[in-house]
């Protein structure tokens, strides 16, 4: 018997996956694209970021992440403001807004992930819990600097 390609049953489940959480997304009309998310969601779990900060988490110029942030601005979803620390430092801190968008977006995938779930048997969704928390534990154990040492 031939063993199955897991590796490509994984790709094509996170493929489902995506267009799953695309599809959630795209049934209400927003008025920011995929890029301007997640600019507001790294914006909103890394609160100390500034321009050059945001430039190299998108690996783009700085230029180009400054006129994402002004777009951000002009419909209310992003505020620059003075580092307390350091007034010449800008950080880039969304808005409540932004916020509250981010917000609904996390339900409406949660839901649509929700209603995939729901048409597969409990147990089954119990195996799959189980095989992505352990999918999660050794992808971080791979990114810790002591895997890389038991590696070598």
């Amino acid at each position: 018997m031939e063993r199955p390609d897991l590796a490509a049953a994984i790709d094509a489940a996170a493929e489902a996956l995506v267009g799953v959480l695309d599809s959630a997304v795209s049934r209400h009309r927003l008025a920011v694209s995929p890029t301007q998310l997640r600019v507001l969601s790294l914006l909103t779990s890394r609160p100390e970021t500034n321009v050059n900060g945001l430039a190299e988490l998108l690996d783009v110029v700085p230029s180009s992440a400054s006129r994402l942030c002004d777009r951000l601005e002009a419909i209310g979803l992003l505020r620059r403001v003075a580092d307390p620390r350091d007034r010449r430092e800008v950080r880039l801190v969304p808005t409540t807004a932004a916020r509250t968008l981010l917000g609904e977006l996390r339900s409406r995938r949660h839901e649509a992930v929700q209603a995939v779930l729901d048409r597969m048997p409990a147990r089954v969704q119990q195996d799959l819990l189980r095989a992505l928390q352990a999918f999660g534990q050794a992808a971080v154990a791979a990114e810790s600097p002591d895997a890389s040492a038991r590696s070598a």
